[in-house]
């Protein structure tokens, strides 16, 4: 019995080796895709950016047209940033605060949206905890760096 669970574990330590990078490949990958999409929506409707921000958005503390350029350029350069695994664990809690403030902002997101915000929310605590895995940027940078020491 013991050989058994020996050869268990050890496949299944082989099986995650493979899985686990990739997983957390495709959370960034997923969660930068739907933020940057959503700041070019907003870049390219800039006009229709700014009522959402002045009438319907209720960012806390700042004023609104800081919200609406704060927020646009977050949702286009936190998600370069996540995608690349470049400065991984600072720019994804950047981004889970973001996430946080989305929802808290718009109240009408609740009804149809808060699911989403939910995975997202948890894909982007992934990569805060665990980091970026082995292919990202800050593991390249990382081995490049570290093993000329």
């Amino acid at each position: 019995m013991k050989t058994l669970i020996q050869t268990y574990d050890k496949a299944m330590s082989a099986m995650l080796a493979y899985f686990v990078p990739l997983l957390l490949l495709s959370t960034r990958l997923w969660v930068a895709w739907v933020f940057f999409r959503s700041g070019l929506l907003k870049f390219n409707s800039w006009d229709s950016t700014l009522y959402l921000f002045e009438s319907e958005y209720q960012v806390p503390i700042i004023p609104w047209l800081w919200a609406a350029y704060l927020g646009t350029a977050a949702e286009l350069i936190l998600p370069v940033f996540l995608a690349l695994g470049l400065l991984t664990r600072p720019m994804a809690a950047v981004l889970f605060v973001f996430n946080i403030i989305a929802v808290v902002s718009y109240p009408v997101l609740w009804d149809g949206g808060f699911y989403d915000h939910q995975l997202w929310g948890l894909m982007i605590l992934i990569n805060v905890v665990w980091g970026a895995g082995p292919i990202a940027v800050d593991t390249w940078l990382r081995r490049k760096w570290c093993d000329k020491g």
